[in-house]
């Protein structure tokens, strides 16, 4: 891999911390645009409890100088305020005299990692997994990702997100001005969604799932718009766009599917109605699609469309109502632990979304383009697409 990253930190700890590696020197990487990210992530309605705890900022702790990239790993730190609040359950190196203290839990919850990696581990606390497991672990996620977005912005390539559906509701397909629409949305729009009917319906979804004590699953789509064709590759199954896209997506908590543009709909259709038809504008001396059913990826590679990828979020495990379960210690049976939950962080999914996309576009872009400062990309890139012209 060209760029790389690292995240550590439990969801009740200290602090998250990242560290990216591979940002080419010279790139200018300002604190609010990293914090604007992860007030993003932190956003949305159906959010729960910890969201007006915290306040997410970012420390830069190495690989900067004067605000630019020196070409050295970039460090960043977030602190956890609750931890103030789990000061004794969570002490790195000092266990509490009171067993009461430790805030163990030995009753999993169904859909979460608390039995399998209890199992895994050899614990009899879950308290050990569910920390490191916990969503939490995405506000260094995009912490890093924000990082990348100042790469591809560098390099003339956007990225957004908006929410598809809630439940039983789905939005309408994004009108032709979709994309550009969804960049002048106000960081604090309810559900990233443009049809103002279809906001309606979902937060009443969200709202009657919350009265029932429930959780409610949901779907984003990732959109990338001036992504140079040729990223990826056909040749080896783990250099293939769609598959390191898919696989960024689906390793986000909570994700249980992936789809690369209408891939799952591609299923039940003949070929004569999938398949995107080629054209050539002689005017912008490109091969050009009236469509994009393949979501911007042919073959493994970019083919110069949007990239839109999608996520579909599981409900989440941790419920009001808790679902039968089975307790580590005694193996009696009872109901699976409470904590604190979300109704559906669909906001936050996509944001997290966007910063998984922008890590592996990155990379991508750094080795096809290679570059130790970011000039150097830019002129790779660019002599590129000039070539391109002139195929």
């Amino acid at each position: 891999m060209a760029l790389r990253f690292l995240t550590a930190g439990e969801s009740h700890g200290p602090a998250l911390c990242v560290i990216v590696e591979g940002l080419p020197a010279g790139l200018a990487l300002e604190r609010e645009v990293i914090d604007r990210d992860l007030r993003r992530r932190m956003g949305g309605y159906g959010r729960g409890g910890r969201m007006r705890i915290e306040r997410d900022r970012v420390e830069f702790l190495g690989g900067l100088r004067f605000g630019r990239t020196i070409g050295a790993p970039v460090a960043m730190l977030i602190r956890n305020l609750d931890y103030e609040n789990w000061r004794e359950a969570m002490d790195p190196e000092r266990a509490p005299e009171a067993a009461a203290a430790r805030r163990s839990v030995t009753r999993p919850r169904p859909g979460h990692a608390d039995l399998a990696g209890a199992l895994k581990y050899a614990t009899h606390d879950a308290r050990d997994i569910l920390e490191r497991a916990s969503a939490r672990e995405t506000a260094a996620r995009t912490a890093a990702g924000a990082a990348a977005r100042c790469l591809l912005r560098a390099l003339g390539v956007e990225v957004t997100s908006h929410t598809v559906a809630v439940g039983g509701v789905r939005a309408p397909d994004l009108p032709e001005d979709g994309f550009e629409r969804l960049l002048q949305l106000p960081d604090d729009a309810p559900l990233r969604c443009l049809d103002a009917q279809a906001v309606q319906r979902m937060v009443q979804e969200i709202e009657r799932a919350r009265q029932e004590r429930d959780s409610i699953g949901g779907v984003f789509e990732v959109l990338a718009q001036g992504v140079p064709p040729g990223l990826g590759s056909h040749v080896h199954w783990d250099r293939r766009l769609d598959g390191r896209l898919g696989g960024a997506i689906l390793s986000i908590q909570g994700v249980k599917a992936a789809a690369v543009g209408e891939g799952i709909e591609a299923a039940a259709r003949a070929g004569s109605e999938h398949h995107d038809a080629i054209a050539y504008d002689a005017a912008r001396r490109s091969f050009v699609r009236p469509t994009n059913r393949a979501g911007g990826i042919e073959g493994g590679m970019s083919n110069g469309s949007t990239i839109r990828v999608r996520g579909y979020l599981k409900p989440l495990a941790t419920l009001p109502r808790p679902l039968p379960t089975v307790d580590l210690v005694t193996k009696e049976a009872t109901e699976a632990a409470r904590e604190r939950t979300d109704t559906i962080p669909i906001v936050a999914a996509g944001v997290v979304g966007e910063a998984m996309t922008c890590l592996v576009l990155a990379d991508e872009m750094l080795r096809k383009f290679g570059g130790d400062h970011v000039e150097e990309t830019r002129r790779n890139l660019e002599q590129y697409l000039r070539a391109l012209e002139s195929y």
